[in-house]
């Protein structure tokens, strides 16, 4: 049962990463930033790049994009020691399980474009990128872009003018611009916190009966042990034998 729960995450984990590299480097590798496929009004496919965060957000500078990879490195190492205790502890529910692997997978996902697209590809700043190019990549190790395609323009429009602060403002909505990762990451987490109570109510639960089975078992030994106290042992001599047996030991012999 552990072998399959490790076997089940760890396919999981590699169904999800070829899903977002092989999506990443077709993007990379067809489109140039900006360049946009409709596939309906509400659903598109647009290349942009961005330093690493998900749905497009950033952390500025040289500096800032390290340390993320780093943080993200951390991460990915905590999520496989959690992942490696949930596939031995088979009290817990399976969508525990998906969703960690979906986590971890989300951010391998990333950590690979940060890491190694730098050096892997050339810009596609009004150029196709190429893989491998012979004028070496765009950014060293560490500082490669993350690609995202999907994005969902599901409503465009301006806030109503009496809105204070927005009023007036163009806003869309879907507005962030994301990938395969991101979806994983996202999905992982809100499964934890939609069925969080089942995943940890469980093993309490669990601890609880195993807790109330050993007071049982006590309490029985206890009273096993009091009842063999107050039961007489025929092989001690009574008060009656010993009597008798001192007045035979008080006839003479004839």
């Amino acid at each position: 049962m552990k072998q399959q729960q490790g076997l089940f995450a760890i396919s999981l984990i590699v169904v999800v990463l070829l899903i977002d590299q092989i999506s990443k480097i077709w993007i990379k590798t067809s489109m140039m930033i900006g360049d946009e496929i409709m596939i309906f009004d509400w659903f598109r496919l647009h290349f942009v790049e961005n330093e690493g965060m998900a749905f497009g957000m950033t952390l500025g500078g040289s500096y800032g994009k390290v340390a993320l990879t780093l943080f993200r490195l951390l991460a990915v190492v905590c999520l496989g020691y959690m992942l490696r205790r949930l596939a031995h502890e088979t009290h817990r529910p399976k969508g525990f399980l998906v969703s960690i692997s979906l986590i971890m997978a989300g951010a391998i996902g990333n950590i690979i474009d940060s890491i190694f697209y730098g050096i892997l590809f050339s810009h596609s700043n009004g150029q196709i990128a190429t893989l491998l190019p012979d004028s070496g990549g765009y950014a060293p190790l560490l500082h490669g872009k993350v690609v995202d395609m999907f994005w969902f323009p599901l409503y465009d429009g301006f806030f109503p003018e009496w809105l204070p602060v927005w009023g007036g403002t163009y806003f869309s909505f879907f507005r962030p611009v994301f990938n395969v990762a991101d979806t994983a990451i996202t999905i992982g987490v809100v499964i934890v916190l939609l069925f969080q109570r089942s995943f940890f109510a469980e093993k309490s639960q669990t601890n609880e009966q195993n807790s109330t089975l050993s007071a049982n078992i006590d309490n029985e030994s206890n009273q096993n042990n009091d009842t063999s106290k107050n039961q007489p042992n025929d092989d001690m001599p009574t008060d009656n034998n010993l009597d008798t047996n001192s007045d035979y030991t008080k006839q003479p012999i004839e």
